[in-house]
């Protein structure tokens, strides 16, 4: 009785993985999409910017405490959009801004209207974004998914798109925790380590890094020193190991 039961939970545990990794490819595919559209993480304004981590900070403070799953989201996010470390801190500033009472967060919305123009690509966007931070938790209270629904009300995004989109993110944060997740986020690991940078690394210290390798490691840069055939090998090796991690990171972080 007691190994049919066993059977039984292995079997529902293995399908919920499925589902979510499906989810996953899913989420992951409408975002590929979404940005081909033109929306690309690292092409968004100032403006832009300011407003997403204003109302982050905002929706984060909303149910009296911020995170520490909130605070990380929130830095994943600017990491992913690409910014310089000085633009990371002014981000740490307009987070910090959010929270504090008398934030303007309807003018905010509104003003991210203005400036996204007539498309929808760059609310969506907006508000993608944002759930990442605020979903990055266990739960949401009530006053928290008041004010979601006020940025879709503010952005004409109906509460089907908005369902589907935190179905998408809870998926992902699932498949994240899932063994599937986890060597998922090993192999991404391995690339910062094949690289030699931090995970918090800019763009463009990534891009720095890899060239300096790749321009270290070709196997042309060493010919001219009548190299072994084993020293040639292992500079082939380290090249395909180089290019390989600096494509995972570029499709990951978007970076251009």
């Amino acid at each position: 009785m007691h190994s049919h039961m066993f059977l039984g939970k292995t079997i529902a545990l293995i399908v919920l993985l499925l589902v979510a990794y499906q989810f996953y490819r899913g989420f992951k595919n409408s975002v590929d999409a979404f940005e081909r559209q033109g929306a690309s993480l690292s092409r968004v304004s100032d403006e832009f910017v300011r407003a997403l981590f204003g109302v982050m900070g905002h929706l984060a403070k909303t149910d009296g405490r911020v995170s520490e799953d909130e605070i990380r989201a929130a830095r994943l996010v600017m990491h992913r959009l690409g910014l310089s470390p000085a633009q990371v801190r002014r981000a740490v500033g307009w987070f910090d801004d959010g929270k504090h009472a008398g934030f303007p967060f309807v003018q905010t919305l509104r003003e991210v209207r203005r400036v996204s123009g007539r498309g929808m690509s760059k609310r969506t966007l907006f508000l993608r974004l944002v759930l990442e931070v605020v979903l990055a938790k266990d739960s949401l209270a009530k006053e928290e998914r008041a004010r979601i629904w006020t940025i879709c009300k503010e952005f004409g995004i109906g509460r089907v798109e908005l369902a589907q989109l935190e179905a998408m993110i809870r998926a992902q944060k699932s498949f994240k925790r899932s063994p599937a997740g986890d060597a998922d986020a090993a192999r991404v690991r391995g690339a910062y380590e094949a690289l030699g940078v931090a995970s918090d690394a800019s763009n463009d210290d990534i891009k720095k890094a890899y060239r300096r390798l790749m321009n270290k490691n070709h196997p042309d840069k060493i010919s001219g020193s009548n190299p072994g055939a084993d020293v040639i090998a292992e500079a082939e090796r380290r090249t395909r190991e180089v290019r390989g991690a600096y494509e995972m990171l570029k499709a990951r972080r978007s970076i251009r």
